[in-house]
């Protein structure tokens, strides 16, 4: 997905859920990556994975590798651990857990669905939840619940390797986060309204 992002004072861009996957039915590599920023400043959050991934259902895979962060700056190198694949009535779900070269332990977990209104028009309700065990004031992250978002995407499927979208979706932080953010100047969340394509070949 490639998307810009239109909030109060500070239009943005994401890309996210970039996969790359070779392998077989119960073997893959998959490379990942994310990232986002504000026009006008640098790259806020870019990161790629390297996982191996291991059939350990028929719906569900366990995924284990590297993850790096380019950005924020200090970068980090990261173990991950995670599960990808489809819950109980058709939800996808990305679960994993990350120890940074410097000790900090993170967590990840991302859920969407797909409703579809016709053919072609598809609703996505999506979620995102972040936790850290840790402070790590250098990288703004605070311990416990760190950062939330929700938001809902229509995207109109011209054929299923493409896809535009718009959307709406709040994005909040908590707790020290919070405080780190708006130490910088920053609010501690807010809605943004988002228009992308969804793209697969």
């Amino acid at each position: 997905r490639l998307e810009l992002a239109s909030r109060k004072g500070r239009d943005g861009y994401a890309w996210e859920d970039v996969q790359f996957w070779y392998g077989g039915d119960l073997n893959k590599l998959w490379i990942k990556s994310e990232g986002k920023g504000t026009f006008g400043r640098d790259v806020e959050r870019a990161e790629v994975q390297a996982l191996w991934s291991r059939a350990i259902s028929p719906f569900f895979d366990l995924q284990a590798g590297l993850r790096y962060d380019i950005r924020p700056k200090p970068d980090r190198a990261h173990l991950a651990l995670g599960l990808q694949g489809l819950a109980p009535y058709w939800f996808e779900v990305d679960a994993a857990a990350f120890l940074s070269d410097k000790g900090d332990l993170t967590a990840r977990l991302e859920g969407e669905y797909d409703l579809r209104i016709t053919q072609k028009l598809i609703l996505q309700p999506r979620a995102e939840v972040e936790l850290a065990a840790q402070d790590v004031p250098e990288l703004g992250i605070g311990s416990g619940l760190s950062m939330a978002e929700a938001g809902l995407r229509l995207r109109y499927e011209f054929v299923p390797e493409f896809a535009p979208y718009v959307g709406v979706e709040y994005e909040r932080a908590f707790g020290d986060t919070a405080d780190f953010r708006r130490a910088e100047g920053e609010k501690a969340g807010g809605w943004n309204l988002v228009l992308g394509v969804r793209a697969w070949f």
